[in-house]
């Protein structure tokens, strides 16, 4: 049998395989980067955002209004659990000073035309100003004061016999650590997979070697081999930090799981394998070790922000819809909030596996170049 072309082509991959293994496990910053970011990183952020839901925001009111609507209003948002009406003030400036003082985490303002606006039947408009210095802040000033337009406007709806429903299914106590983390397990698994490959391809570069010849006694003379040879150590290795990131952390910190866990293992398989070509396409532009770790600040927040989980997909400019396409997590994300969250199935996710399949098939074909140029670039140095 290995005489053999498919006998040749095991014997090949599994040189390449076990050459690999050894240069990742021998490579002390690989480690600590799948270790402490793949295992560590998932716990890191629940604890970080372990209280999802903030409560009693306390909150500046500006009524220059003074009318029976805004009163109402204003009881109302008090009412809530997102927000308390701490002070009442009587112009936007003594309001900014509260703000700035860390007295109050919010301003709500009323201008002198809310309640004519109602009363003539026009529409009227309410001013929020929120500190930003955490994002929970911003959230439940924001929720608060919609939960009680939504009720005016039920309100009036009801007086005109218009029939209201309110219906919130997956996240019902609106909490930020739910909404946040199913986008953010699974950028994880791309991002130390990105970085820990990168490194290793930018130490190869620096030391003159060409990942195409790293046996050195390659039977045949297949590039594609060499990449499924490689990539079988991080599918490997990164499908269990898969099945941690998206089973265990959860269970862990108490998040539901509506997913199956075949279903996750399918979804994971499509996920890791698009992240592994996308990691060798891209990481041929790595020369220099360090350079990863600039990308880290840069890829990171741009990626999240592309899955769409913060932003509605309708919404984002048709050039960074284009650019989303590029990175595994944009589809890897929405899959696993749509199977995990909310309860899907395969045939929901269907077109989003899809789409990885075939950015899998076109990222192994571009590694497959990159392989092959670099291996004609060292052999002409040579």
């Amino acid at each position: 049998m290995k005489d053999t072309y498919f006998g040749n082509w095991l014997t090949d991959v599994w040189g390449v395989f076990c050459r690999e293994l050894k240069t990742i496990f021998s490579d002390g910053g690989f480690l600590i980067i799948f270790f402490v970011a793949g295992f560590g990183y998932p716990l890191l952020y629940n604890l970080i955002y372990r209280n999802g839901v903030l409560e009693d925001t306390p909150i500046a009111i500006v009524d220059e209004a003074d009318c029976q609507a805004s009163r109402r209003y204003i009881r109302e948002v008090d009412a809530t659990r997102e927000l308390s009406v701490a002070r009442k003030c009587a112009t936007m400036n003594e309001a900014i000073d509260l703000l700035k003082d860390r007295s109050v985490n919010g301003i709500m303002y009323f201008p002198s035309d809310f309640g004519d606006d109602l009363a003539a039947g026009r529409t009227a408009k309410l001013s929020i100003y929120a500190d930003m210095s955490s994002f929970l802040y911003y959230k439940n000033l924001l929720m608060g004061s919609e939960f009680v337009m939504l009720d005016e406007i039920n309100r009036v709806q009801v007086e005109k016999a218009v029939c209201y429903e309110e219906n919130l299914p997956y996240n019902r106590t609106f909490s930020y650590s739910i909404f946040l983390i199913s986008a953010i397990l699974m950028l994880i698994i791309q991002q130390v997979m990105f970085y820990g490959s990168s490194m290793i391809a930018g130490t190869a570069r620096e030391e003159h070697r060409s990942f195409a010849t790293l046996p050195g006694n390659l039977s045949g003379y297949g590039i594609g081999r060499v990449a499924i040879g490689r990539g079988a150590v991080y599918w490997l290795l990164f499908l269990g930090v898969g099945i941690y990131i998206t089973t265990i952390v959860p269970a862990i910190c108490g998040f539901p799981q509506r997913g199956s866990f075949w279903d996750i293992l399918i979804l994971l398989a499509f996920f890791v394998t698009d992240c592994v070509f996308f990691c060798f396409t891209w990481s041929s532009f790595i020369t220099r070790r360090e350079t990863v770790f600039v990308l880290l600040l840069f890829m990171s927040p741009i990626c999240i922000f592309l899955t769409g989980f913060s932003w509605p997909d309708c919404a984002i400019p048709r050039f960074w819809k284009m650019i989303s396409y590029i990175f595994p997590s944009t589809f890897g994300c929405k899959a696993f909030i749509n199977l995990n969250t909310a309860g899907g199935s395969l045939n929901t996710i269907q077109p989003l596996l899809v789409a990885m399949a075939i950015q899998t098939m076109v990222y192994y074909v571009l590694s497959c170049i990159s392989l092959y140029i670099e291996n004609k670039a060292v052999q002409r140095k040579v």
